[in-house]
């Protein structure tokens, strides 16, 4: 896990666990083999279940210079803090990792989650936006 150099603490430490353990749980009851929009559902189930609050697909603006070029798209908002982008392929890449990146910027948020089901075992990444709010 990532530490946040200016506060010495992990950022959203206990809502981001919170999160992993519920991808936890669905990797371990669907394992590594269906298409992301079916891990999609089951976290939001699951999500649901744990009582936190998220938009899912939640779509947002892209600016520049304070004008509108485009919109994107998150797979889930959770609590208004945390961005969760789900994957279901073979490996994640450097793209997939820039993906996050470029929609904390855009949303102002500090953190993260990129999880990857395809496989034996749920892959995770806390990424950071350090100068998000």
């Amino acid at each position: 896990m990532r530490i946040d150099a200016n506060k010495n603490e992990i950022v959203e430490k206990d809502l981001s666990y919170k999160i992993v353990g519920i991808l936890f749980g669905v990797h371990s009851a669907l394992g590594g083999t269906y298409q992301e929009k079916y891990y999609q559902r089951a976290v939001e189930i699951a999500l649901k279940q744990a009582g936190l609050k998220f938009a899912k697909e939640l779509s947002g603006d892209l600016l520049y210079k304070d004008e509108k070029i485009g919109k994107y798209r998150l797979d889930f908002l959770i609590e208004n803090r945390i961005i969760l982008e789900l994957k279901a392929v073979p490996v994640v890449d450097k793209a997939d990792y820039l993906q996050v990146r470029a929609y904390l910027k855009s949303a102002n948020l500090r953190l993260g989650i990129l999880a990857n089901f395809r496989g034996k075992s749920l892959v995770y990444k806390r990424i950071l936006n350090p100068c998000g709010s």
